[in-house]
């Protein structure tokens, strides 16, 4: 957002054409803005207030949102195989991708908090304890450091 200094003639918004006489106006795209004309072409929300981030595309202004949910790739939770909508928060482990609900132990359901320890072995996603009781079946201990 810029503040229009008082000694500048009047720029004109892209977005409607008149001159912006407002004490604020935005650049976007290598243009100026007045703050209600700046919008995402699918939600109508006012992407000054929403960020200082928005994208184009086919010739469309858009949020973050509705870029993804038109442009975004999809693909599905390692976990339970369904679709991830490209807008959608998600966790990652290697190239695996899962909904939040879906990141918990694959063998106990424990689900992980903030700074929990988890271990991806053939693929599964599992918990302290079940992953060292894994290598013990296995015939040899962690090394705890």
């Amino acid at each position: 957002m810029l503040t229009v200094q008082p000694d500048t003639k009047p720029k004109g918004c892209a977005g409607c054409n008149r001159k912006i006489k407002d004490r604020y106006l935005l650049k976007a795209l290598d243009k100026y803005w007045h703050e209600d004309c700046l919008k995402c072409a699918c939600c109508e929300c006012r992407l000054g207030e929403v960020g200082s981030t928005l994208y184009t595309k086919a010739n469309l202004i858009l949020c973050r949102r509705d870029y993804l949910r038109l442009f975004g790739v999809t693909g599905n939770c390692a976990a339970c195989s369904k679709l991830i909508p490209a807008f959608e928060m998600v966790m990652r482990a290697k190239e695996n991708v899962y909904h939040l609900d879906c990141f918990a132990c694959q063998l106990c359901n424990q689900r992980f908090c903030v700074g929990d320890k988890f271990f991806l072995k053939n693929n599964m996603i599992l918990c302290q304890t079940d992953y060292e009781e894994g290598l013990m079946k296995e015939g040899y201990a962690p090394q705890v450091r």
